[in-house]
């Protein structure tokens, strides 16, 4: 029950204080999962993130649900996913009854600029994070790029920068398993 509760408290903690959705969520999720409760190890937040990114929903109750469901199972999962959830749910709700009366403030306009920026510096660092952990190798960096330029600039659709990216790998270590496999041959006939 107490590891519910961990759970729970820590993903209301990061759905109340973060802003700009899951992407922005991410390295808090990531520090949070693996250096502060170390519930899982760096590899598996890797995993995390490339599962809860492929599936339908919002990244941030993915990999809450994800990790949840690590830890806990099925009741895991509900306590981080409602830990999550709950704070969005509470400052709509607020947000709906005290909006009428804010108005167009410029301070709370200010806010929201603020709020934005920061969002977008908290993605870029998790890009970053994410990038120097899992690109390692010149073709593991072309294949990033080559997959980035497309989605970003061009609306490629992701699912098949994925697909092309995995046919791409796919052949890569094919090509290597055959070098590595010939190179094993030389070498017994030369002794």
């Amino acid at each position: 029950m107490k590891e519910l509760f961990r759970l729970f408290a820590a993903f209301f903690k990061m759905g109340l204080f973060t802003f700009g959705g899951g992407l922005a969520m991410l390295p808090l999720i990531q520090r949070t999962v693996v250096e502060d409760y170390q519930w899982m190890t760096e590899e598996e937040m890797i995993d995390c993130i490339a599962v809860t990114q492929a599936m339908p929903g919002v990244i941030a109750i993915n990999a809450a649900t994800y990790v949840g469901n690590k830890r806990k199972g099925f009741t895991g999962a509900l306590s981080a996913t409602l830990g999550v959830i709950l704070p969005s749910f509470i400052v709509i709700i607020l947000a709906v009854l005290f909006l009428g009366a804010i108005g167009e403030n410029r301070y709370v306009d200010g806010a929201f600029t603020g709020i934005k920026a920061a969002s977008c510096g908290l993605i870029l660092y998790s890009a970053y994070k994410l990038g120097k952990q899992t690109i390692n190798g010149w073709l593991a960096g072309i294949l990033a790029l080559a997959s980035f330029i497309p989605v970003a600039f061009f609306n490629l659709n992701a699912v098949f920068a994925i697909l092309c990216g995995a046919l791409i790998g796919y052949i890569a270590v094919v090509i290597k398993s055959a070098r590595d496999k010939k190179g094993e041959q030389e070498g017994d006939k030369k002794r």
